[in-house]
C-alpha cells in the first residue's frame, strides 16, 4: 500500500459479523485490530482497545442488523472509544444500514429514524461512512460527513452470469425496483418486467395484480435491494410462475429474513434465493437448501484499501 495521511491503516470487528470483518482483514492482508467488546451483568456494552492506535486509520465493520439498536449502540461506543485514543481517521463500514426504509414521512407524525442514525454517528465521532445498498441513494445526504455508497451487484451479475440461464427475464418485484431490475438485464442481456404491485390499506401486507413484460416459458430472477419477512418476493414468485415462467430465482443484496422468512421462501415457487453476506445467516436460516451466500468482502476490501490510499473509489460504484 502506498503511504496514507492518516497513518497505519486497522481494521476492527464488532460483534454484528466478526466473520466478514475477518475476510476483509484477510484480504488486506492486515489481520483484525486488538480489542475486546463484551457486556456487563446488566447489558451495558464494555469496549477497550488493546493496542496503541494513535494516529492510524481506523474502519470498524459493523452492520447495524438485528438487533439493530444493540449493534448500533456498539458502535457509537466504538467510535468514540477510538476517538478518545486519538486515531486519525475513523470510518465507519456498514454493510447494512439498519433504519434505511425510515427515509421519510410516510404519514404523520413519525420520526425520520435513518437520519437520526447519520445524526448520531456523526456526533459520535465518525469521520466517514462505507455502505452498501442503502434502501434508497439520497439516504448519503442525511450525512454531513463523506459517504462511499458500494453496489453488491458486479457479485451477483457475475454469479448469474456464470450459470449461464437460457431467455433470461429480469423482474423488478414492484416498480419502485423497476431502476435497479434494468441495470441488471442491461448487464446480462436479459429482457425486463416488472410487477405491478399493490399494497392493502388496512394492513399493508402486498397484494400482486399483475406481470407488465414477457416471463412465460423463461428463467425469471426476482431482483430486490432487501428481503425481509420475504413476502414480496414469495408473491411475485408465484405470479411470475402463474405467468408462464419456466423457473424463478431470486437475488437480493440484504438477507434480514426475519420472522416467517425462511417458511415463506420454502414454499414459495423458487428454485434459488441468491443473496449476499452484508448480514450474517445464522445457523438456522443457514439451514434453508435454497440460500445461495455470496461474500462481499473483496469488494469491502478494496474500498478500504482506496480510501485508505486516497485513491479513487468511484471505479467500485457500478
Amino acid at each position: 500500500m502506498r503511504p496514507s495521511g492518516f497513518g497505519e491503516l486497522k481494521v476492527f470487528s464488532g460483534s454484528a459479523h466478526p466473520a466478514l470483518a475477518m475476510q476483509i482483514a484477510d484480504f488486506l492482508g492486515c489481520g483484525l485490530g486488538q480489542a475486546r467488546l463484551r457486556r456487563f451483568p446488566d447489558t451495558e456494552v464494555s469496549f477497550q482497545i488493546d493496542e496503541n492506535i494513535r494516529g492510524t486509520d481506523v474502519f470498524i465493520i459493523q452492520p447495524t442488523c438485528a438487533p439493530v439498536d444493540q449493534h448500533l449502540m456498539e458502535l457509537m461506543i466504538m467510535v468514540d472509544a477510538f476517538r478518545r485514543s486519538s486515531a486519525a481517521r475513523i470510518t465507519a463500514v456498514l454493510p447494512y444500514y439498519g433504519y434505511a426504509r425510515q427515509d421519510r414521512k410516510d404519514k404523520p407524525r413519525v420520526p425520520i429514524s435513518a437520519k437520526l442514525v447519520a445524526n448520531v454517528l456523526s456526533a459520535a465521532g465518525t469521520n466517514r461512512v462505507l455502505t452498501m445498498d442503502l434502501h434508497k441513494a439520497q439516504i448519503q445526504a442525511f450525512f454531513d460527513i463523506p459517504v462511499d455508497h458500494l453496489f453488491a451487484a458486479p457479485v451477483i451479475i457475475d454469479e448469474l452470469s456464470r450459470q449461464d440461464y437460457p431467455r433470461l427475464t429480469i423482474v423488478a418485484p414492484d416498480a419502485g425496483g423497476a431502476e435497479r431490475a434494468r441495470a441488471y438485464a442491461k448487464r446480462l442481456g436479459a429482457e425486463l418486467a416488472v410487477i405491478d404491485k399493490r399494497r392493502r390499506v388496512d394492513d399493508g401486507s402486498a397484494e400482486v395484480m399483475n406481470v407488465i413484460g414477457e416471463v412465460g416459458g423463461r428463467t425469471c430472477v426476482i431482483v430486490d435491494d432487501i428481503i425481509d419477512t420475504a413476502g414480496t418476493v414469495q408473491k411475485a414468485a408465484q405470479a411470475v410462475k402463474d405467468a408462464g415462467a419456466e423457473r424463478v430465482l431470486a437475488c437480493a443484496v440484504h438477507g434480514v429474513l426475519s420472522g416467517p422468512a425462511i417458511g415463506r421462501i420454502e414454499k414459495a415457487p423458487i428454485d434459488k434465493l441468491i443473496i449476499t453476506n452484508t448480514i450474517p445467516l445464522g445457523s438456522e436460516r443457514a439451514k434453508c437448501q435454497k440460500i445461495v451466500e455470496l461474500s462481499v468482502a473483496r469488494l469491502l476490501g478494496q474500498a478500504i484499501r482506496s480510501i485508505h490510499e486516497e485513491t479513487s473509489v468511484s471505479s467500485l460504484f457500478v
